[in-house]
């Protein structure tokens, strides 16, 4: 005799095996790349200085020495140190699939990069009886930083989406509504932009630019270019209730998520400190592992869901979104 598995249900907290799961094969992972490059500089020690340039000036010479052992070891510890905080965060907050994601992509980035930073320093000094006699070319630290993206995006990738968890408890009687005449839809869509953290994002993007210029480093222009895309994607939203649920997408189509209207046990207004409750602005992950979407302090539409999960979004008229949420969230109870 078979037997059918309970359907989850709001009460269920399924997010912490997987993302345990997750945080374990991307800290391996990260750790092996930045073992891998570790072995490859072993390789070259016959060929290096004694001391070998450590750190390096802004106009690409050494002004630090160290062993080559130790320079290695440092890099090493980088990659456990970075991996091991985004490790923390993917096993205590992975309530949501993107703060899994992000967990086990940052591990992987973590050990490409203290790999990279090791293989571009000491790469340059092979040969050399005096590392002071080395240089450092500008790209380098662009590539350091960008190559280890491309397996920290597929990690991401791998790792799986949530499966529906339907909420059978109903949406609390003293919860805000919007009055709907039986087979009426509405709609309520806002646009959630600026705040300090624009100001923040122009004024590195300016900063950056203007040191790649005076130092001739042209490759270095890379960086306020990716940082002018990435502001772009975190300070421009759309927010979105109609019959479906949620829907939160930046400007440029990424990030987003969408919340089904019969995931939402709930929707109610906040008030938000983007700071002391999720330590900046932007997509960021809160104290308990609740996503924000935060621009700015103040009036916020809070969306609590099944499994644990929850979701905050800082947008204008937050009281009207979060009404029709839970009208369209009852409606979809007594749908199924």
């Amino acid at each position: 005799m078979t037997t059918t598995p309970p359907r989850p249900t709001a009460t269920t907290t399924p997010w912490r095996p997987r993302a345990r799961r997750a945080v374990a094969w991307a800290s391996a992972a990260g750790i092996a790349l930045a073992l891998a490059a570790a072995a490859v500089a072993w390789s070259w020690f016959d060929e290096l200085p004694a001391e070998v340039a450590s750190h390096w000036g802004t106009d690409g010479r050494p002004d630090g020495f160290s062993t080559p052992a130790s320079f290695v070891g440092v890099g090493l510890a980088l990659a456990a140190g970075l991996c091991a905080l985004f490790a923390a965060i993917g096993w205590g907050w992975g309530s949501a699939v993107s703060t899994r994601r992000l967990a086990a992509a940052g591990c992987v980035w973590s050990g490409g990069l203290a790999g990279m930073v090791v293989l571009t320093s000491l790469g340059p000094q092979r040969g050399l009886a005096d590392a002071s006699q080395a240089t450092l070319e500008g790209w380098t630290m662009v590539a350091s930083v960008l190559l280890p993206l491309v397996p920290a995006v597929v990690a991401a990738l791998l790792v799986p989406k949530d499966r529906p968890l339907h909420a059978t408890a109903p949406v609390a009687d003293d919860a805000p509504r919007t009055a709907l005449r039986d087979g009426e839809r509405a709609v309520w869509l806002r646009r959630a932009t600026g705040g300090p953290g624009l100001a923040v994002g122009t004024g590195a993007i300016l900063v950056t630019a203007v040191l790649a210029v005076a130092l001739e480093t042209w490759a270095m222009l890379v960086v306020p270019a990716l940082l002018a895309g990435l502001f772009a994607a975190m300070f421009a939203f759309t927010v979105r209730v109609d019959a479906s649920g949620l829907t939160v997408r930046s400007a440029l189509g990424w990030p987003g998520t969408h919340v089904p209207a019969d995931e939402v046990l709930g929707a109610s207004v906040v008030q938000v400190r983007p700071f002391a409750e999720f330590g900046g602005w932007g997509w960021r992950v809160g104290r308990g592992g609740r996503v924000g979407v935060v621009l700015r302090t103040g009036e916020a539409l809070l969306v609590e869901r099944t499994g644990g999960r929850s979701l905050v979004v800082t947008v204008d008229d937050a009281a009207a979104g979060a009404a029709l949420l839970n009208t369209v969230a009852e409606r979809s109870r007594s749908s199924r």
